[in-house]
């Protein structure tokens, strides 16, 4: 009866000449994260958000006829109108050309000093993380005095040695910086020390230099992307901060605090002066803000399917 009843069914849609197509194709890790990444539709809209930013940072300036610099008093503080996209400032410059030249400054701003926090974090973490032990005591040590340290004195008194401007703004906001992305790195390296492929390295006599370079902090990738859509934002509003406050970038260059400061002086009459660079800034870190979101996402690796 059983031998009837199989008789009734037959298989469909099988073959054994492509059993092995009916499976999973085999993507890397990064394939992966990007595919993930791709279905979260705000973390793709705030890349390409991103992506329009830096291209008009980039072209911005040369899609108008005036110059960043060039003054039309006649104009002073007229709102927008004509070939003047975002109106005049308190001096006569056209807003459109010295909001994306101020988009330069503070988006390099924020890539400089997040890759020398990065390199040095990276080093000191890895290196506090591989030795562990009294090496390791000293060095947190160290961290814990530097983050003591009150952020502001430490701006004051690289502006007082160093002068106002970018490179000096850079340098204050990187001293004290680099100590939360060291300590991340310190734990992740702990964790993963003691895993075989390291044990394989010290057997085959690597260097701790090359184990740390070559096995540990690149194992560490996924976490420093992410750490790095989050860090730049940050710059680009301490940036903005400290250049409201007058000791950030100086005149003649300018940036999008520079230019919120300046703004700031005259909204109640002319809004556009602090609109438009206000909205420069947050659209920019609202836009890593998402995409970091996304890339933490993304990348974990307990969330692959």
């Amino acid at each position: 009866m059983l031998e009837l009843d199989k008789k009734k069914f037959e298989i469909i849609g099988c073959e054994n000449v492509d059993a092995d197509l009916i499976v999973r194709p085999n993507i890397t890790y990064w394939q992966d994260a990007w595919r993930r990444l791709k279905q979260n539709k705000l973390a793709m809209v705030s890349l390409v958000m991103l992506i329009f930013i830096i291209l008009l940072c980039i072209f911005g300036p040369y899609l108008t006829k005036y110059g960043f610099s060039e003054q039309f008093i006649p104009l002073v503080d007229k709102e927008p109108f004509g070939d003047h996209w975002f109106g005049m400032d308190n001096l006569g410059r056209d807003m459109f050309a010295r909001i994306w030249i101020g988009g330069r400054v503070s988006i390099t701003i924020g890539i400089i000093g997040t890759i020398l926090e990065i390199v040095v974090g990276c080093f000191y973490g890895g290196i506090s993380g591989y030795f562990g032990g009294l090496v390791d005591d000293i060095m947190m040590r160290i961290v814990e005095i530097i983050v003591s340290i009150p952020y502001m004195i430490v701006v004051i008194l690289v502006a007082i040695v160093l002068g106002k401007g970018m490179g000096a703004l850079i340098i204050a906001m990187c001293i004290t910086g680099w100590t939360g992305i060291s300590r991340i790195i310190r734990g992740q390296v702990m964790q993963l020390k003691e895993s075989e492929y390291v044990l394989a390295a010290r057997a085959l006599g690597a260097s701790p230099s090359r184990i740390i370079l070559k096995h540990l902090i690149p194992n560490t990738i996924g976490i420093i992307i992410v750490y790095i859509s989050f860090d730049i934002p940050g710059f680009i509003f301490a940036e903005a901060f400290l250049s409201f406050i007058g000791l950030g970038v100086q005149p003649p260059d300018t940036s999008w605090g520079a230019m919120a400061s300046m703004g700031q002086q005259a909204f109640r009459f002319h809004p556009h002066e602090l609109l438009f660079p206000s909205l420069a800034i947050s659209l920019t870190m609202l836009s890593f803000n998402l995409l970091g979101d996304g890339l933490r996402d993304a990348l974990d690796p307990r969330l692959r399917q």
